[in-house]
């Protein structure tokens, strides 16, 4: 399906675009999990989060033509700020489109990063169709924020640097919303890790992947009440067969130990991380039978957090 050299390839290409994020480690995190946490911190990446990897490589397979004529995806949150830093970078046209309820500090964000937004009602039908409206009119690609394998490719390259700095890992562990991060972290787990296993970590209020993996097809939420405000998406048909393929397990969490392991990261490690990245950590909190004595690369997926909504 996928080679470990299509991996290597991805990251020489985006190289050039992107940081290499540092792993960060904390004496009192694994003394309070009993277990040796290795957290890969892509809450330094450009623009905040790992989706600047994925959006570069997207928009860098794309031919010169369509690159002239720009990319439009709909997002609400990081992936719109990725993929309007990464167009410009390239100097690509970028049209985001973005429900009128995302909030103002996103919205500046992306208008920051040169992005051209577009509002719709807060409701998928809206922001499928004010994107495929965008297409027609101007010609642009659509990329999808976790749906598109050229994004997941690109996603997948934080848990490789991860792994070629610490080979011996025994669990990846990563916040699961579109599908887009534990799919790449789970090929890269695969083809670069020892016999490393990948655990995708998702809240109670929106456990579609949990459900997902059980019934063998893609599952939905019928509501989105968590605190992780990056993780209320669902699958896709390009993710969920590596999900099912390669991901272990799918760890639920209370919104409690989220806010819990989100205090203990800002507090301990000194980071700005959001609640979103929280939920690996929560996980490995959670269920610490498991990984005692393990040593574990946890992906702090971003960074970018409301100051003025904190849930402390």
């Amino acid at each position: 399906m996928h080679s470990k050299q299509e991996l290597e390839e991805v990251h020489k290409r985006i190289l050039p675009y992107i940081h290499i994020t540092p792993v960060l480690q904390s004496g009192l995190l694994n003394k309070i999990s009993g277990a040796d946490l290795y957290f890969k911190c892509e809450n330094f990446q450009r623009m905040g989060a790992f989706k600047m990897r994925g959006a570069t490589n997207a928009i860098l397979q794309l031919s010169k033509e369509q690159q002239q004529k720009g990319v439009v995806t709909h997002s609400s949150g990081n992936f719109a700020q990725a993929l309007s830093l990464a167009a410009k970078s390239l100097g690509v046209p970028a049209y985001i489109v973005m429900p009128s309820t995302a909030p103002q500090v996103k919205k500046d964000a992306v208008k920051t990063y040169g992005g051209k937004i577009t509002e719709c009602a807060p409701n998928l039908k809206d922001r499928e169709e004010t994107a495929e409206k965008i297409m027609r009119e101007t010609g642009a690609a659509f990329l999808h924020p976790s749906n598109n394998t050229n994004v997941i490719l690109g996603q997948g390259t934080a848990a490789m640097e991860l792994l070629k700095e610490h080979q011996d890992l025994d669990f990846m562990v990563t916040p699961v919303g579109g599908g887009g991060l534990v799919a790449g972290t789970a090929l890269a787990a695969h083809f670069f890790g020892n016999n490393c296993q990948t655990i995708g970590a998702e809240p109670f209020e929106v456990d579609d992947a949990y459900r997902s993996l059980k019934s063998g097809k893609i599952e939905t939420n019928k509501t989105t009440d968590t605190i992780g405000d990056g993780l209320k998406t669902q699958l896709g048909d390009k993710n969920f067969p590596i999900i099912q393929k390669y991901v272990s397990e799918i760890i639920r969490v209370e919104e409690a130990e989220i806010i819990e392991a989100l205090k203990l990261i800002w507090e301990r490690m000194k980071i700005v991380i959001e609640p979103s990245s929280a939920t690996a950590l929560a996980a490995v909190l959670r269920e610490n039978e498991k990984f005692r004595n393990k040593k574990i690369g946890i992906i702090i997926s971003g960074g970018n957090v409301d100051l003025s909504n904190l849930p402390f």
